[in-house]
């Protein structure tokens, strides 16, 4: 990305450049599953101990679109707030927030950020509200990668992006469900979200694939795996810098579990149930994550007192980007 052709970076403005990237960045992290963002669950201390990461259940809770200005809030009033999100939660209205009532609140935080990227993409590419406007592979292309005057064909572009663009067309026409070469809204989202629909799900292990075997033989290899997850810059950072415990137990735990058939590596199969496991429920290992953490009298269920008490771990603070439905609770 950083080696773009001249005439490229011309044709672009700054502010296009950092939308495609955003957009791109958006779209690979929305096809990989809980275990591909193991960075994004868990943070190393001082120490080189694993702990989970309190900015991951902030997002999972108030879902990722969140908190551009909760650092605007006292305690006091992130306390208020959050009142009226649990109030929500509790569908009962029993006074409790047990784990079926989380996880539900969970599910529904990740469609509202869904629902709000997909209408915040819709408008960037197609510059209108309309949902009744399709959204051409022409209009798309010249919005993510230039105009036809400026790349006049793809052997124009470099390397990196030759590839996004080639990944991108591919996930339109998948998404295109009419195929009738534009986008619909409907299909639109499937597009940036292949994971939320049947006929594009496995983009996400496809995708993937392509991203981590790096020679390109159709199969994983054991460092090919630690690579993505712990990647380093150079061969002296992989000579000088200690693996963490969490990387040696990803060794473990691919020779154990990833590699399913035994035979050295992971194949698209593998990878797919690597992204995305068949009987994981991230929502509810989260909720459950959640009251243990906030659980005080460890009944199995969370008072608004318990919720108060660690309203960091389910908002956030001026440290972190979370928040954003204290804010606007009203469109949770």
């Amino acid at each position: 990305m950083k080696r773009m052709l001249k005439r490229y970076i011309c044709c672009l403005s700054l502010t296009l450049l950092h939308l495609t990237l955003a957009a791109i960045i958006d779209q690979s992290q929305n096809t990989r599953g809980p275990d591909k963002n193991h960075e994004k669950h868990f943070v190393e201390d001082e120490h080189g101990q694993l702990h989970h990461n309190p900015q991951f259940d902030r997002e999972a809770f108030l879902g990722k679109e969140s908190a551009k200005s909760f650092d605007q809030l006292t305690p006091e009033e992130s306390k208020e707030k959050l009142k009226l999100i649990v109030e929500k939660i509790d569908t009962d209205k029993d006074g409790y927030v047990d784990k079926a009532e989380l996880t539900t609140w969970i599910e529904h935080a990740e469609q509202v950020y869904i629902k709000m990227n997909i209408n915040k993409q819709w408008k960037d590419y197609q510059r209108t509200d309309d949902s009744n406007i399709k959204l051409s592979w022409k209009q798309y292309k010249e919005r993510m990668y230039g105009s036809e005057d400026a790349v006049p064909d793809v052997m124009g572009l470099p390397n990196d992006y030759r590839e996004m663009l080639r990944k991108d067309e591919r996930r339109w026409k998948r998404a295109d469900v009419d195929g009738d070469g534009e986008l619909s809204k409907d299909e639109f989202k499937a597009f940036i979200h292949p994971e939320e629909f049947q006929h594009t799900a496995d983009l996400a292990g496809i995708e993937t694939m392509e991203d981590v075997d790096k020679n390109k033989d159709g199969k994983v290899t054991i460092e090919e795996y630690i690579g993505d997850l712990w990647p380093r810059s150079t061969e002296e950072d992989e000579d000088d810098e200690e693996e963490p415990d969490w990387v040696r137990k990803e060794r473990t735990y691919f020779a154990e579990h990833r590699d399913q058939n035994k035979d050295g590596f992971m194949d698209l199969e593998e990878v797919q149930e690597w992204i995305s496991p068949k009987d994981f429920n991230n929502a509810a290992v989260e909720s459950e994550h959640l009251i243990n953490e906030a659980d005080q009298d460890q009944d199995g269920k969370l008072t608004m007192s318990e919720i108060l008490d660690n309203y960091s771990i389910f908002v956030g603070s001026q440290a972190t980007d979370y928040g954003e439905a204290l804010v606007r609770h009203d469109e949770f």
